[in-house]
C-alpha cells in the first residue's frame, strides 16, 4: 500500500469467514460499484482488478499458482497479488488495492482522486 495515497475505505464482510471462495481461492465481489476480485493465498486476503489488462480475461476465473502469482484464465499471464506487477514478462500492470483486517470487520480500499472520481 502506498502510504502517500489517501484511501476510502469499504466494508466486504464482518470477517474472513462470511466470504466464500471456490477451490481456485479467488472470488469476484461488487464493491462500491467497482467488480474487483479477491483472493485468498496463504491466510491473506488480496484485491485487485477484476478484469486482466491484457484480454480482459475474468481473474476470478484462473487460478494462484505455487509462488503466489494470480493467473488470468485466457492467456495465462501471471501477476504478483500484492503489487500487480506482471510476473510472466508481458508487461502489463494488474491494479490492486489494499485490504485491511480490522475489529470491525474487512475492508478494500480505493484511492481518492482516481481518474474516474469526477463521475460520481
Amino acid at each position: 500500500m502506498d502510504a502517500n495515497k489517501k484511501y476510502n475505505w469499504h466494508k466486504i464482510a464482518d470477517s474472513i469467514a462470511e466470504i466464500s471462495f471456490p477451490e481456485n481461492g479467488l472470488t469476484m465481489l461488487e464493491v462500491n460499484h467497482k467488480t474487483i476480485c479477491l483472493a485468498l493465498h496463504n491466510n491473506q486476503l488480496f484485491a485487485c482488478s477484476s478484469k486482466c489488462p491484457h484480454a480482459g480475461g475474468t481473474m476470478s476465473e484462473g487460478y494462484i499458482d505455487a509462488v503466489g502469482n494470480i493467473v488470468c484464465p485466457v492467456h495465462r499471464y501471471k501477476f504478483n497479488l500484492q503489487n500487480g506487477r506482471n510476473s510472466s514478462g508481458e508487461g502489463y500492470y494488474l491494479k490492486t488495492f489494499p485490504v485491511e483486517i480490522r475489529n470491525e470487520g474487512v475492508f478494500v480500499g480505493f484511492p481518492e482522486n482516481n481518474l474516474f472520481g469526477w463521475l460520481k
